[in-house]
């Protein structure tokens, strides 16, 4: 019999592959335009910031990360990944992408959170409870973590979280999204 953690285990394992196709969808089914690449681009542009500055600071299983945008909220990588779907929505301008994002997320994300914040509870219990009572789950807060850690960007954590990934995979949707472009122009 299949259970709700068998059925929230496949979820999270498949959450990477399922957006990656999404993004393969995303160029096929583009409908673009200068203007919509170009909005695209800066969504794109700022999830990746988001992304690289969270991964600068992550130390995953190793310690409780609450410096950088880990100061104003548990999830920066999602709230990154958020932006980024906004920016291949807009750049594709296609409603069907749009459907396709939000499904991804409505489907993939709640039970990634679900899983990562019980993680972090089973790991560091007394500290996470802490944090997770000051800093917003999702949504940044205005004011920062107050017992945060001061700890500077490291490239060195940037590339052993292998965030230069989404780097070059978004290059390479906004290739594409711009060839299309040039072929129908």
């Amino acid at each position: 019999m299949v259970t709700k953690t068998d059925i929230a285990q496949f979820l999270y394992r498949k959450r990477v592959r399922s957006s990656l196709i999404s993004v393969i969808a995303a160029v096929i089914l583009a409908r673009p335009n200068l203007l919509s690449l170009l909005a695209g681009a800066g969504f794109i542009t700022l999830g990746l910031l988001l992304r690289g500055w969270a991964c600068g600071h992550l130390t995953k299983d190793r310690e409780l990360t609450t410096s950088g945008p880990y100061r104003y909220t548990r999830n920066p990588l999602y709230l990154g990944s958020l932006w980024i779907a906004l920016g291949v929505t807009a750049a594709s301008r296609s409603w069907w992408v749009a459907a396709l994002f939000a499904l991804n997320f409505l489907l993939f994300f709640p039970v990634a959170i679900y899983k990562e914040r019980k993680a972090m509870k089973d790991l560091f219990p007394e500290s996470y409870a802490d944090y997770s009572s000051e800093v917003p789950l999702f949504f940044p807060g205005w004011r920062p973590h107050t017992n945060a850690r001061a700890k500077s960007f490291s490239w060195d954590l940037y590339k052993i979280n292998k965030e230069y990934r989404a780097l070059v995979a978004a290059l390479i949707f906004l290739l594409f999204i711009g060839i299309r472009i040039i072929i129908k122009g």
